[in-house]
Formats: structure tokens, C-alpha cells, sequence
């Protein structure tokens, strides 16, 4: 419980301009890698949790309302109307299918900190219901964001609904427990702190790091290399999903046109970092013969193969964010491809 409205303007401040610079060179959040394709409804809860605890954005909107609204009763109400926002879009996003371009939608959340840091800036607002709007519109944007980011980790068809709930619960879990670190390190360094500027000026550390964080994305989208091609192959983001349960690693590299993957383990190795290579059962002989010296020889470590007689793409390689699809078979667009995730970080799962 807060103090008082001193106390908890300052606590919330000085939190905001810790996590500002510590977190705002960072320029992309929420990086969880691997894959969820395996997980039980209840193991989302805690990839929930672990989502909402790496995503330094979301969590700093949230500092910069709990700093703006300056007493706990107000602050529970934005937090709701928040919360409302971004569980609308995760859960409708993620049973939907929608996705959207991840950059733009961090450079958005990024300007959500300017939003509430200009408006710190000039004083707590005299009409309370517009600024809850804004916080509802940038919740839908946030939930947009949550959405891509777990449907990059791959998901199950079956029992969709109970693991998008379950990582929202986890999500909301998350963001009560930063919600209190924030409180309890803010009260102890109000205890030693008393500048009477520190809450203008954590609300300009908030509006500081917003604008870094959309500069830098923003450069970075406009610098960066197209990569929807390589070789005669297109790459898109990975829509592929595996049945869940309790997969392993497969007990051969390279199944043949008769022979049945086991779509568990695969969806396992998937989420080892795993690249998996699908081709159609009409495919040559002499194609068949080199896509499998391909996964089987010293260019197919960590590389599983596999017939998938129902797919439209001659050639389709999959890991756990990326898809390259071929009309052909093109080896070295598939060395190429997997040399480009390997070099992910997100290629290689904690643990």
C-alpha cells in the first residue's frame, strides 16, 4: 500500500529512471527464443511470467502510470483499463492468427512511454477519462505485441484457448510482481532520497527513453537488408505448428518418402533450436539423394528431415521463427539458411 502521494510519486520515479538506464539501450524486448510447441497449458503460465519480466517496455509504461496517477486507488483503475487493452488483442490476436510487423509495433510502445512521460511532464491531468483512453489504445498495441511474440514461439492447435489464457494469466502475474519490486524500491529509496524534481525529472528519463528506443528501431528498420529471399527460396515468419505432448529427438536424421516423421519429436527439436527440412513425397530421385546428403552429411548438424506429402512448396525449412519455402530444390539457399539462424542467439535455448 502506498504511504502517501510523496512517497509514491517519488518510488515510482526513481524505479522509472532505473529501469531507463539500465534497460532503454537495449532497442527490442521481450526476446524469449525456442519453442512452445511442447509445453502444457500450465507451463504457459510461467513463459507468461518470464514474457512480461524481459519486456523492459511494457514495464516501464507501466512504472510511468503508477507514477502519473499518484495514488494507489487511481492507479489500480489505469492498470485495469490497461490490462483490459492488451488482453483484448493478445487472445483475440493469437486465436486468430494475427500478426504483425514486431518492429513497428515496438517502435509504437516505445512512443506509449513518450505519450505518458510528456503528459507527466506538464502535471497530472484535470480530465482523467481522455489520458485512460490513451492508456486503452496503447494496451491494444501492447496486446498486438504480446501476440506475435508468443505465436513466434509456436503453438499447438489443439487446446489453443487454455494456453493463450494460461500465458495471459502469466503475463498478469509478471506485471504484479514488478508492479510490487517497484513499490518496495521505491519506498526504501525515498527513505534516502528527498529531491523535489526527482518525479519531473523521472518523467523526462521516461520520455528520454522512449524516444532512443523508437530512434533506433526506427533506423534500424529503415537500414536493415531486406531478408525475405535467399537464393531462388523466400524466408516469411514460421506459421508451422507440431502436435504438443511429450516429444524427444528423433531416433534418425532423415525419414524417407515412406516413411511416417514423428511430428512430436520434431516439434521437440524445434524447440532445441533444431532446423527442420519438409519435402514433398513427388520429389526426383537424384533430388532426394542430395537432400539427403544434405541432412545427413556434415552441413546437416542439427538438421532433421522429413516427407510432408500434404504441403504446396517443393522444399520447406523451418525453424523456431523463420520458414524458407522453395519451388525447387536449392542447397545452398538451405546451407545459407541455416547458417543465418545458427548465428541467432535465439537459436540456442537456455538451458
Amino acid at each position: 500500500m502506498f504511504a502517501s502521494r510523496v512517497v509514491t510519486r517519488l518510488a515510482a520515479g526513481i524505479v522509472v529512471l532505473v529501469f531507463a538506464v539500465v534497460f532503454a539501450p537495449a532497442a527490442s524486448a521481450h526476446g524469449i527464443s525456442g519453442s512452445a510447441a511442447d509445453k502444457s497449458t500450465l507451463e504457459f503460465i510461467p513463459v507468461g511470467i518470464e514474457h512480461m519480466l524481459l519486456g523492459w517496455d511494457h514495464l516501464l509504461f507501466i512504472a510511468g502510470i503508477v507514477l502519473l496517477a499518484g495514488e494507489l486507488r487511481r492507479a489500480a483503475k489505469l492498470i485495469s483499463v490497461f490490462v483490459l487493452g492488451h488482453s483484448t488483442t493478445l487472445i483475440a490476436g493469437t486465436l486468430a492468427g494475427w500478426r504483425v510487423d514486431a518492429t513497428v509495433v515496438d517502435i509504437v510502445i516505445a512512443l506509449s512511454l513518450v505519450f505518458v512521460g510528456v503528459v507527466g511532464w506538464f502535471g497530472r491531468p484535470t480530465q482523467w477519462r481522455w489520458f485512460g483512453l490513451g492508456v486503452f489504445a496503447f494496451g491494444l498495441v501492447h496486446g498486438l505485441g504480446l501476440s506475435t511474440r508468443l505465436q513466434d514461439l509456436g503453438l499447438p492447435e489443439d487446446g489453443l484457448f487454455g494456453r493463450v489464457i494460461a500465458f495471459n494469466v502469466g503475463v498478469e502475474i509478471g506485471q504484479l510482481l514488478a508492479i510490487a519490486v517497484m513499490i518496495v524500491l521505491g519506498k526504501l529509496a525515498a527513505r534516502v532520497i528527498t529531491w523535489s524534481r526527482a518525479h519531473k525529472a523521472a518523467h523526462g528519463g521516461l520520455i528520454a527513453a522512449g524516444l532512443v528506443a523508437a530512434v533506433v528501431l526506427s533506423v534500424v528498420a529503415v537500414t536493415a537488408a531486406p531478408a525475405d529471399a535467399i537464393g531462388s527460396c523466400l524466408v516469411r515468419p514460421r506459421t508451422e505448428t507440431y502436435p504438443g505432448g511429450e516429444g524427444g529427438h528423433p531416433d534418425r536424421d532423415f525419414y524417407e518418402p515412406t516413411e511416417a516423421f514423428p511430428a512430436t519429436d520434431f516439434g521437440h527439436v524445434l524447440g532445441d533450436g533444431f532446423v527442420l527440412v519438409h519435402y514433398q513425397p513427388t520429389i526426383t530421385p537424384q533430388e532426394l539423394t542430395e537432400l539427403r546428403a544434405f541432412v545427413t552429411g556434415p552441413d546437416g548438424q542439427r538438421v532433421i528431415g522429413g516427407v510432408m506429402p500434404q504441403q504446396k512448396e517443393k522444399i520447406k525449412a523451418i525453424n523456431a521463427r523463420t520458414t524458407l519455402t522453395c519451388d525447387r530444390l536449392d542447397i545452398a539457399a538451405l546451407k545459407e539458411f541455416k547458417s543465418r539462424w545458427f548465428a541467432d542467439p535465439q537459436s540456442h535455448p537456455a538451458g
